[in-house]
């Protein structure tokens, strides 16, 4: 299985959405195998699980206050290890969610902590407060103060995230010792490797104000991309992983290529997730603006990636982000090419495609999800922040935090087919309520349409699966534009040519080689003139 990550498609699937077996409103474990058949036959290698662990659920399962047990929404842990050997039957491995950033405050060694002892309380970061202030400016991710006071107390206690996930200091030998125990249990039992959240933020170097002028986020420069991380991530290497057929990748905000070459070549990560072209539809320095999705900024962030490091986990969705026909295609007029279109893109860049469940269907965001409904606790922090700031009204709150960071809308129980609740389960009360076009967009219904989505997905999965230049060749820049766009994937002696119309003209392509067209996504008879959204896979003859 070495270097198996490289081999294959990877399929992210969010528990709480993929498939409720017991009909208590949450998918759990159980449902995960009984669509096993269904991952082998879309021609998926490794599942990546969110987090299962035992979770009070403050902000979904990345809020962990016991690593060695499974949650009971879930599952148990005979459960979980009938997933792996179910899974192993199939040859699909199965991939962890490992936050190890922070824990829960419902964490036993938080609990310790909170209650005096000296032991635990040196497992984060409790620090006086200032004239009854927080210790420093710092911010948290989800808006508001990084820091949380200890009641009855002038102490305060670090969280970067959301007021109930607290920061794990990695100064303390012991925190390091305890995350290593915990990757060698797992991996003990089977599973083939971990996805690291918010992993080069682990460091802290300094607890000091950060004065540079910025609107939110204060305190990255003293906690991002830290020497610090890199050495413990070697350490996690040297003592643990290299025992072991595994990998591990990164989820790793505010990355440079530099910094990601360094975790690459030395060996801290195997592979990561960037986010610069999450901005190609909204803005960077306020992320709440949307703006017109421009194919250029999504197509030159993802080309200077491709270029300038050796290896990279690709993707346009996943539990974080928007559904990607929504932001980058066209769902009214051209929904099935847009959505294909994007498909191919994902599927050919150099790198390991991810894939987040329901995204080969062409799900699509929520039409509306009130504030009642949300359950997102970086959204609901964001309606409130935003309306106190800007002084807006609800409504017009509402659809900003839903067009731009609403997390919901990529959470919504996965749509099998058109009964009750779109399958997800039999009819009762789901924890986030069911998309309401899960009659027309679902599994059952695209399985059945020759011209669907998902069968082209699994048309792309599979012919990638055998194919050595899209698994291993290099990537070579071709052209930029917001409606053109083309690049080349190299392996030995064969040439392949990814071409992209990303919009609603049909747009003139002419190119002084000889091209064979592999696969395309709409039949398209002259290549001189590519219909709208047209995507498509040549060889250079």
């Amino acid at each position: 299985m070495a270097q198996a990550f490289k081999e294959r498609v990877i399929y992210q699937i969010y528990p709480s959405s993929f498939k409720d077996s017991n009909n208590d409103g949450r998918g759990d474990l159980k449902g995960i195998i009984s669509k096993l058949d269904y991952l082998k036959k879309l021609g998926i290698g490794i599942i990546w699980l969110s987090p299962i662990y035992e979770s009070p659920m403050d902000d979904m399962g990345y809020d962990i206050s016991d690593y060695y047990n499974i949650n009971k929404l879930f599952g148990d842990m005979n459960d979980f290890d009938n997933l792996i050997l179910e899974a192993k039957k199939r040859d699909i491995l199965i991939v962890m969610d490992l936050v190890i950033n922070h824990t829960s405050t419902k964490s036993k060694w938080f609990i310790e902590a909170i209650n005096g002892n000296e032991k635990y309380k040196r497992y984060y970061y409790f620090e006086k407060g200032k004239k009854n202030k927080a210790p420093n400016n710092w911010d948290s991710a989800f808006t508001g103060s990084a820091w949380k006071k200890v009641p009855n107390s002038d102490e305060y206690y670090l969280c970067l995230f959301c007021d109930t996930q607290v920061d794990l200091n990695y100064h303390n030998e012991e925190v390091i010792k305890e995350v290593e125990k915990i990757i060698k249990y797992w991996l003990d039992k089977g599973v083939y490797g971990f996805r690291c959240d918010v992993i080069n933020n682990i460091y802290k170097t300094s607890l000091r104000n950060d004065n540079f002028l910025k609107l939110y986020n204060k305190g990255t420069k003293y906690y991002q991309n830290q020497e610090g991380m890199f050495t413990i991530l070697k350490r996690f290497r040297n003592d643990v992983l290299d025992h072991y057929d595994t990998f591990l990748v990164g989820e790793t905000g505010a990355i440079t290529p530099k910094i990601a070459n360094r975790l690459i070549n030395e060996r801290c990560l195997d592979m990561f997730f960037e986010f610069d072209h999450i901005f190609a539809d909204k803005s960077k320095l306020l992320p709440i603006f949307k703006r017109k999705f421009n194919a250029k900024k999504l197509m030159k962030a993802l080309f200077n990636w491709q270029e300038n490091v050796p290896y990279i986990a690709n993707y346009l969705e996943n539990h974080d982000q928007l559904r990607s026909i929504s932001r980058y295609g066209d769902a009214k007029d051209y929904y099935k090419e847009s959505g294909k279109l994007l498909a191919l893109l994902l599927l050919t860049l150099k790198g390991t495609p991810v894939i987040y469940q329901g995204e080969e269907i062409g799900t699509l965001d929520y039409k509306e999800i009130s504030y009642e409904e949300c359950k997102d606790v970086a959204a609901k922090m964001a309606f409130k922040t935003v309306k106190k700031l800007l002084h807006l009204s609800d409504k017009k709150v509402r659809k900003l935090v839903n067009e731009t960071i609403n997390r919901d809308n990529a959470r919504a129980p996965m749509q099998w087919d058109d009964s009750i609740n779109g399958g997800f389960n039999e009819g009762k009360e789901t924890w986030l309520k069911v998309n309401d076009d899960y009659k027309t967009i679902n599994v059952k219904n695209e399985e059945k349409d020759e011209d669907s989505i998902l069968n082209f997905y699994i048309k792309l999965i599979h012919f990638r699966n055998d194919d050595e230049v899209l698994k291993k060749g290099e990537f070579k820049r071709g052209y930029l534009s917001n409606n053109l766009n083309y690049f080349y994937r190299i392996y030995e002696n064969r040439i392949y040519l990814i071409v992209l119309n990303f919009s609603k003209k049909t747009i003139k392509f002419n190119i002084p080689l000889k091209l064979r067209l592999i696969l395309s996504n709409v039949e398209n008879k002259d290549l001189n003139k590519l219909n709208p959204y047209f995507a498509g896979i040549f060889e250079v003859m």
